[in-house]
Formats: structure tokens, sequence, C-alpha cells
């Protein structure tokens, strides 16, 4: 019988693949026939592009720090958004633009608490299957947890990786071959506006953040290389129209840039001056394109979502927006060519900020494809780790020293004491550089820290320290000292301190994970000076010093005195264009992750109290009010000074500050 069967199901197949055939050739000589008659007269087809980006292991819409549910982000709500946008049109195309594998406790647990099986789908992958993507980029986060584990996510992955810009190093720090796919080119049969099929090649190239080597310097030394975006897309461009591909779309992990110049970080804006390129989908940025944070880049036009008269469109972060690219195409049958007419872009947001509710249901089907990943991320993240005295939030961590930062100090302190106490720095004075890392910004209103006093967790340890770095620490002198701290100053505005109105207090543009607060020196902010160094990293204002009465000691800090500063390898390794720090001063390259660290102090401890030690602060103004955003959940906990004003339509809500 068991042979019966199998005979059976071979010819099942072989009738299968009969009828398939068949119904192929039909399908070709109904395409030709389409073709000869669309000769005639060619008809307009609309084409649809879809973009998600930074997902950052969102496939749910939960929030593993505070352990609940929540409608602002998650795949699960995309995934609605993304099935009647394609009811809508009939040729659509489906891409993800990085930032995937990384950014919640579930990337950590399939990535380093329990390791995906070799061969093993990646949850998200898992996810986006079911939702057919054409294709995927790489961003920087992709290499976070090295490089063996995204080769063997890649290898799984249900759509096909492109990435042009990164090599293999050869061995003498110079591209050798490319490390992925450089690029794809994809036949698509679309439809005309009557329904006739045509053939259209459609090139993708991905492109990512030349930085990676930087940031995770540790994880890529020795064996990758990257290269500029334009200066690749100018490369592989030509040789992909060459190839026969009709219309470019460019899959760039980079934001929207005002101005250009090589190797840079954001350079979306200067891919739609490369011929041939024909769509731009950014990312990166964790920012929304068409919206108004972009209407003063030049050639931006946020109405159609176009800059330089090509359509662009980023579609902000952890799937809380669906980027729509809308392009009307024309075939020219004498030149064989496409030709696009006309082109706009569009959000289409999960969340109404405003109502502060879910603009749409999330779909069932997301959530049984990550079902036991999501499931072990929770027994992993409910683990016990110490007991908390008191609470702590993030509220405040960009106006006064906040205990969200004092504990990852404290952590990191005593990891490096411990660690070079048989070593000749060990009688050196050991300082700590940390960040606040949740600060609401572009995370968005719930992007804090909030830990109540009780049970410390897994979870609580991951939403103090949500990035996966690793111990390292450097040696500098106390100028750097002075130096980096000036760096760090940049999270401020110049404050006017003869002005009564209120002034905003932070520069949106500065990343907080920037804002290093320098632990086991005192020292001041004086916001009234311009800052000295540009977002580039380089001095801008050379007779500025934002940082006063630094201290050592209740001493001034002598600046030829030396220093080992506690860090992470993405600051250690020039994350962030800090003076002074480009990886040659490492002196410790230590194998544990950060939260690693925190857990075995806190774990040490038994009980934690996180009072923070008041290192910092900000120069009296007298007279002046500053305008400070942070969440409504900050008022009960207002630092003095604080008086809280409203709560806006975004949710965020306005303070003022007065010294």
């Amino acid at each position: 019988m068991a042979g019966k069967r199998q005979k059976a199901s071979a010819l099942d197949r072989r009738r299968a693949d009969t009828c398939a055939y068949h119904a192929g050739v039909k399908h070709q000589l109904a395409l030709l026939a389409a073709l000869l008659l669309g000769a005639a007269g060619a008809q307009t087809v609309d084409l649809r592009i879809l973009e998600t980006t930074d997902l950052h292991t969102n496939a749910l819409g939960y929030d593993y720090y505070q352990d609940k549910p929540t409608g602002e982000f998650g795949l699960e709500y995309t995934a609605t958004l993304l099935k009647q946008a394609r009811e809508e049109k009939r040729n659509t195309l489906l891409y993800d633009n990085g930032d995937l594998i990384q950014g919640t406790p579930l990337g950590d647990y399939v990535a380093r608490v329990q390791p995906l099986r070799a061969g093993q789908m990646h949850p998200l992958h898992a996810a986006m299957r079911l939702l057919k993507y054409d294709a995927a980029n790489l961003g920087n986060h992709e290499f976070n947890y090295g490089l063996p584990f995204l080769q063997q996510v890649v290898a799984a992955a249900p759509m096909p990786i492109v990435s042009a810009n990164t090599y293999v190093d050869d061995g003498n720090g110079k591209p050798g071959a490319n490390a992925f796919t450089p690029y794809l080119i994809q036949r698509r049969t679309v439809y005309d506006t009557e329904g006739r099929p045509y053939i259209l090649n459609v090139g993708v190239i991905g492109l990512l953040t030349p930085q990676i080597v930087q940031w995770d310097k540790s994880n890529l030394d020795g064996k990758i290389v990257t290269a500029d975006i334009v200066d690749t897309a100018r490369k592989f461009v030509p040789e992909m129209k060459a190839a026969g591909a009709d219309i470019i779309v460019a899959v760039a992990h980079s934001g929207i840039n005002a101005d250009y110049q090589p190797g840079q970080e954001n350079v979306a804006t200067e891919l739609t001056k490369v011929p041939g390129i024909d769509v731009v989908l950014s990312g990166h940025s964790h920012q929304e394109f068409p919206g108004p944070v972009y209407k003063t880049i030049p050639g931006a036009d946020i109405t159609n979502g176009t800059i330089n008269g090509k359509p662009v469109v980023m579609a902000g972060y952890w799937g809380n927006d669906l980027g729509v690219v809308d392009l009307q195409l024309n075939y020219d049958r004498k030149s064989q060519t496409w030709t696009i007419q006309n082109a706009k872009t569009s959000l289409r947001p999960i969340w109404d900020k405003t109502a502060k509710k879910s603009l749409v249901t999330p779909d069932p089907a997301i959530a049984r494809a990550v079902k036991a990943a999501h499931e072990g991320t929770l027994r992993y993240v409910r683990g016990k780790v110490a007991d908390l005295a008191a609470p702590v939030t993030s509220y405040w961590a960009l106006v006064q020293d906040d205990p969200s930062v004092q504990l990852v100090s404290n952590a990191q302190t005593a990891y490096v004491k411990a660690a070079l106490a048989s070593t000749q720095y060990k009688d050196l004075p050991v300082l700590s550089a940390a960040a606040p890392f949740k600060a609401g910004g572009r995370g968005g209103v719930s992007y804090y820290t909030d830990i109540p006093a009780g049970t410390l967790a897994i979870k609580n340890v991951a939403d103090l320290y949500v990035y996966p770095n690793t111990v390292q620490a450097v040696l500098v002198t106390g100028a750097q000292v002075q130096e980096w701290l000036e760096r760090a100053a940049g999270q401020f505005k110049q404050i006017d301190p003869s002005k009564t109105e209120p002034q905003a207090l932070v520069d949106d543009s500065f990343p907080t994970y920037n804002f290093d607060i320098l632990d086991g020196v005192t020292y001041e902010i004086d916001v009234t000076q311009p800052s000295r160094y540009g977002s580039d990293g380089k001095v801008a204002n050379e007779g500025a010093h934002r940082i006063k009465n630094l201290m050592y000691g209740g001493k001034p800090i002598d600046p030829a005195a030396q220093f080992v500063v506690a860090t992470n390898n993405y600051r250690a390794s020039g994350g962030g264009k800090f003076p002074g720090l480009d990886g040659k001063n490492i002196i410790l390259q230590a194998p544990d992750e950060t939260r690693q660290a925190l857990i075995a102090y806190f774990q040490d401890q038994k009980t934690v109290n996180p009072a923070a030690d008041g290192n910092w602060k900000l120069t009296p103004i007298p007279g002046v009010t500053l305008s400070v955003v942070s969440s409504p959940n900050g008022q009960k906990n207002l630092p003095a000074g604080v008086t809280y004003v409203q709560t806006r339509d975004d949710g965020f809500a306005e303070y003022n500050l007065k010294f």
C-alpha cells in the first residue's frame, strides 16, 4: 500500500507539473498578446510600493519593559494596513528597510538567551513571511549580535536581502567581495488600468550607514568594510540599468539630509540626485517623511512626498507607520522604456496620537507566528534580579542627574575597577560615561523608564540599558574629559539670558544616547554659551565652553592627569563623533554586555538604592524660564523649579523650569 501511495503521489505531482506547464504557456501567450496590444496604444500602470522600517523586533504591540500590551506600535498592526493597501491597488511591492532583529528583549532572547537553531527562521521573518515581502535591506543594528548570527538569520530569511555597500575585508582593510547581495532585478507582472499584463523589471538596491564599522567595531573589525552610500549607488545603478532594470528603488537605511559630505550617515536627499534612481525608501532616523520635520529640507515637497522631484518615504519606526509610494507608470513602445508620470508618497499611522487610540485592529496571524518566541521572552524578562528600594524613572534625565543613568554608571564603574585590578591601570581613577537612553524624543511619549519599587527583574535591566553593547574602557586625560563633556552638552539649545519668555532647552535633533554624563567628576553646564561642537563632532565655536567648574576630588581637574573612563563599545570606537574617541585609546574590551554587568552588580547589591549623586547640574540663569518637554507622568516627581503647563495633542507635556 505504501508503494502504491508513493506511485500515486508521484503521478499526482507529474500531473500538477504538467498542468502548471500548460497554464504557464497560456499565461505567456496571453502576456505576449497583451504586449502586442499595448504596442498599439500603451496604457497607464499604477504601481504601489510599501515600506516598513526600523521595526526593531516589535512584531507585537507589546511593551516588554512595562510588561503590557500597547497599540502604539507593532507589526501586527502595520500588517492590517498592509493588507488594506494591497486591496486598493492590484500592483504592489513590499520592502523592509532594516533594523529588524534588535531592539526589544525578544531580539535578545533569540540571539543570546535561547539562540536560534541552525536553519531556524527568525521570529520576525516568520511573521514577515506571511506578508510576502519582495525584499529587505540591512540596517546598522543588524550587526549588533555579531556577523555569524546575522549570516545565520539572512540564510534562513523568507525574502531576498540586499546590502550593496558592505564588503568583505580583503585582509588589508580594503573592500573585497560584496558581503551580501548588493542588488536584485525582479521580474514582476503588472497590470494596466484596463487589466492587461506587462513585464516590469524592478531594480532594488540596499544601502546602509557606513558607520557600522565604528559602531560595531568589536564585531566587524577585520571582517567587514563599508563604502560611501552615494558612491555605491553611482557604482551599481548604471550596472542595474544595463542589466535591464526598468525602474530602480533605493532601499536606504539612512536618514534625510540637508547637505551632503562623503561618508555621511544620512544621505537620502543626495540619493534623489543619483541618475537612474526612481524611488528612495528612507529609514534609520525614526522620523516621518512626508512630514513637517523635513519641510525646510532643500527640494522637499511634503505635500506630495518628493525631494528634488523624486518620491521619498520614511515610515517612522517600530511599525507605527506604513510608508506608501504611489507611482503612475507609462510604457513608451518606441524606446521600450518605462517612465514615471506621477508620484506621491504618504504615511498611514496605526495610532491616533490625539485621541490615544488604535486606528486599526491587529492581524492575529502575526501573533501566532511569533507566539513561542514571545512567550519565551516573557518568561525571561520576568526573572528576578534584586530588590529595588525606590522607583526609577527617566522623565527628568535631561534636566538633572538621574537615577536611571546613575545605576548604569555604578555598575560600569564596579565592573571596570574589578577588570583592571591586576593591571598597570589599577591605581588610576575610574570615571563612568552613561547616557539616558529612554528620554522621549523620537521614541515617543511612552519612551521613558518607569520602574516601581519592589522586584527588579530582567525586563527592568533591559529598560535601563536597551542596547546589546559590551563594556569597554578608555584612557583619557583631564583635558579630554572636558572635551568629552563639551560634546555631550550639545544636547541643549543656547539660551538668551536677557529674554523673559519661555525658551526651549533641549535640542531634539541631538540624540539623547549621546548625552553622556561622566560620573566621578562634578561639573555644571552653562547653556547660555553656544555648543562648542557641531553635529558633525567638529569644533564649531572655538571660544565656547559650556562645562564649568569641572572638579575631581573636590579640586579643579588637572588637564594632564590620566583617567580611565568606563563606557561601551559604541562610544569607545567613535560612535557619536566624540573628540579623542576613535578606538585607539581602548584599554579594556570586555566580553560581557553592559546588561550583564548591570545584572551582576544588582545581584551583588541584593537591594538596590537608585539615588543619584547629583554630580552635575545646569548653571542657574536667574529670571529665565526654560521650556521642557516630557511625559505627563513626569508630574509625579517634579524637580525643584519645574511646573506643569499643558499636555499637547501629540501626548507630550510641556513644563517650565525656573531657577
